[in-house]
């Protein structure tokens, strides 16, 4: 698995790659790298967080085998899982934005990589019409 930093994710994303945001609905509303589209790895359950079950499907539906895509998340974690997923049914440009939005952490909770938002890289926040999770998760179901 290709490992990149949020600069380097910048990059690809100004060459025409595309930005799949995994994190929850509601971290993505509060802050994501512009213009990304979220499909949550997670979602909420009954005592917590628990795997979204449609996660492949709604990306399938979304993006073409083809695509060039960059994962990321909040620090790095659950991007680099998802990443593998989609490597695994056949996505062959895939690359994981380590550090995600907002910094990997170390053991003691320090940041040791500054994430998307640290780096000062173009950001939005609030509502995405037709690049949030209930927009293409409707779409793939047609």
């Amino acid at each position: 698995m290709n490992r990149i930093s949020p600069e380097e994710a910048n990059k690809l994303l100004e060459a025409g790659w595309t930005y799949l945001d995994v994190r929850s609905e509601p971290e993505f509303e509060q802050g994501h790298p512009k213009g990304a589209l979220n499909i949550p790895l997670l979602k909420a359950g009954p005592g917590g967080m628990v795997p979204n079950d449609d996660f492949l499907r709604v990306a399938r539906a979304t993006f073409p085998l083809s695509s060039k895509i960059v994962v990321g998340c909040q620090s790095g974690g659950r991007s680099f899982r998802a990443a593998q997923m989609l490597q695994g049914v056949g996505y062959a440009e895939v690359v994981d934005q380590r550090a995600g939005f907002g910094g990997a952490r170390d053991g003691s909770g320090r940041i040791v990589e500054p994430g998307w938002a640290a780096a000062q890289l173009p950001t939005e926040s609030g509502p995405s019409p037709g690049r949030a999770y209930l927009d293409l998760e409707k779409a793939a179901l047609r």
